[in-house]
């Protein structure tokens, strides 16, 4: 999930090709019908969509902006800057009485509560009180505690959205995508698995209060849903993000702007349903040929070992998956230094011609610059490698069995 730097300069040379030939090929039924505002069905495994409509239109998160919170909290708790049992003393701005009409813990000013049980106000209860008490312990104060929001999703590459509150009550110039939501999500079931294992829980009890969790679908028994969260406000209408797991295959769905809770359950059932029957994870096998190690100018070492970036999955057609074609391709006239992660070539995986999804390959491990009297063979021969590269050669695909 860590992000990779990308080379500007896409110059690429195909290194080989393998083609499997489709025979007698099922065609692949249709996504269904889904009746909400826009939506995204993604491979966890992957990171592929695979289906949507309207993914990228902007729409008001509601309460799905408790997801940014709750990555933020869970963040801070990971890397020690608060702990799960920090008492925290209600301010009268988190005070439950400020939240009429709205879901919320009911917390009193005054009262002292713990990091953890805040935490399950949020995400079990989604408490409104309960993001701004939170938000005030992390960060000092809501705007700073936004300001971290914001910077999160610009790293997790969430570009149309933008967060102005912890609890996603309807405000001006706030607003997120279902794609987005779906980036969001994904990161935290990657990066924080002990803080999300809480969306599972069905009810939360405090102060003698039970309130029971709003995701339906974790009473499925036809699914195995662990997760996420629900949504609700005049301006965004009935939203859901659910997840499931399914013979190690797991798949999130985001269903913004339904009409009714019933729609957003039914509707995200729909999704999961369809993407676990007629979609499977795949991780590709590579000979030492295709995956070999690139050649680095002036570099120590000279040749960089490599590797698939999002751990080589790619998500394809149960019922087409023996017409997966692929070509790999390595970028040339690579120069140290270059640091671990870095992108150096790709992999295109076609579908009945079609370009169905790309891999990245990156360098696993960092190229340090040489000494100079190590390089002088590079001064001569790197002239020499790129007059040949400027020839606009490249060799002919060859057939992986």
């Amino acid at each position: 999930m860590t992000p990779t730097s990308t080379i500007i300069k896409y110059a690429f040379i195909a290194a080989t090709s393998m083609s499997v030939a489709l025979t007698n090929a099922e065609p692949l039924p249709s996504p269904p019908e889904i009746s909400a505002k826009a939506w995204v069905l993604m491979s966890y495994g992957s990171g592929q969509i695979i289906a949507s409509n309207n993914e990228t239109a902007p729409l008001a998160p509601a309460s799905l902006t408790k997801i940014m919170t709750s990555y933020v909290v869970g963040h801070e708790l990971q890397a020690g800057h608060i702990a799960n049992d920090d008492i925290v003393i209600i301010s009268e701005n988190a005070w439950g009485k400020k939240f009429p009409g709205s879901s919320k813990m009911f917390l009193n000013v005054g009262d002292e509560v713990s990091v953890d049980d805040l935490n399950r106000g949020v995400i079990i209860s989604s408490g409104n009180d309960a993001t701004v008490a939170l938000a005030e312990h992390v960060a000092g104060h809501q705007s700073a505690f936004i300001e971290m929001m914001n910077n999160h999703a610009e790293r997790l590459e969430m570009f149309d959205s933008y967060f102005t509150n912890p609890h996603g009550l309807d405000a001006d110039e706030q607003f997120t995508t279902a794609y987005d939501i779906a980036l969001l999500t994904r990161a935290f079931i990657h990066d924080l698995p002990d803080t999300y294992g809480l969306f599972k829980e069905k009810s939360f009890t405090f102060g003698k209060i039970k309130q029971g969790n709003r995701n339906a679908l974790l009473w499925d028994s036809t699914l195995n849903v662990d997760g996420v969260k629900t949504g609700y406000t005049s301006k965004a209408g009935y939203s859901l993000v659910s997840s499931a797991e399914q013979n190690d295959q797991r798949l999130i769905a985001v269903v913004m702007g339904a009409d009714s809770t019933q729609i957003r359950t039914s509707e995200s059932k729909k999704l999961l349903t369809w993407g676990f029957r007629f979609f499977q994870d795949l991780t590709p096998k590579f000979n030492n040929k295709e995956l070999a190690p690139v050649r680095v100018w002036y570099g120590s070492p000279s040749n960089v070992t490599v590797e698939l970036g999002e751990g080589g999955v790619i998500t394809v057609p149960r019922r087409q998956r023996k017409a997966l074609e692929h070509k790999v391709y390595y970028s040339h006239d690579l120069e140290a230094p270059i640091e671990k992660g870095t992108m150096v070539g790709k992999v295109e995986w076609y579908l009945n011609e079609e370009l169905l999804t790309e891999q990245p390959i990156i360098t696993a491990e960092t190229v340090n610059k040489a000494p100079w009297y190590k390089n002088m063979i590079d001064v001569v021969w790197r002239p020499i490698g790129q007059w040949f590269d400027s020839q606009d050669w490249s060799p002919e695909p060859t057939k992986t069995e």
